[in-house]
């Protein structure tokens, strides 16, 4: 059972692609999105919104690989464009950011494995609730090494958890919009 979240694509939540076609394209809707959002954002990308769609479209292994390839999108976004400065505080803020995306992701497959049952809705809800609280908590653990407590407010842990909600929310409107284009641009090919 514990195994299962590694690898049972059965469950998976969003469907827009067929399964051999998933990870690809759940990597190119991370990887695309990850560049608005870091150009937008900066360093507050949504994470967790990122995390949960990778946990609804694939099995845990390829999520976390998705997941890890939207953060280094990200840092080469942060250092290559957005200058972000290169000394050790820096880069040990994006190493846990990066680990608190896994983790991220981890929790929302763990929460959408327990949910299988549960309307898609309330299911993705509980795993973006779920991946939000985990990633915050770890990123606040990391605050009596890497300093930035203050950062940790109720107003900015707030804004960042609805901008990461719209954020899933448009993510799983595209992956909607995809899944019903799909089969029109399939018969359009084939003519």
């Amino acid at each position: 059972m514990a195994l299962d979240i590694l690898t049972s694509p059965a469950d998976a939540r969003l469907t827009p692609v067929p399964p051999r076609h998933a990870a690809a394209f759940c990597f190119a809707l991370l990887v695309t999105a990850c560049a608005l959002a870091s150009f937008a954002f900066a360093c507050a990308t949504p994470f967790a919104a990122f995390a949960v769609v990778a946990a609804a479209l694939l099995p845990l292994r390829p999520a976390l690989l998705c997941v890890l390839g939207a953060f280094l999108v990200n840092q080469g976004i942060g250092f290559g464009a957005l200058h972000y400065p290169i000394d050790a505080n820096t880069l040990a803020w994006g190493i846990a950011i990066g680990a608190a995306a896994l983790g991220a992701t981890i929790i929302a497959r763990l929460v959408l494995q327990a949910l299988r049952a549960a309307p898609a809705p309330l299911a993705l809800t509980a795993a973006l609730l779920g991946a939000y609280a985990g990633y915050e908590l770890l990123l606040l653990a990391a605050t009596p090494v890497l300093g930035g407590a203050s950062s940790f407010t109720p107003a900015i842990v707030a804004r960042l958890g609805l901008t990461g909600a719209a954020w899933l929310a448009g993510l799983v409107a595209t992956c909607e919009i995809v899944r019903l284009l799909a089969p029109r641009v399939s018969r359009r090919a084939m003519s």
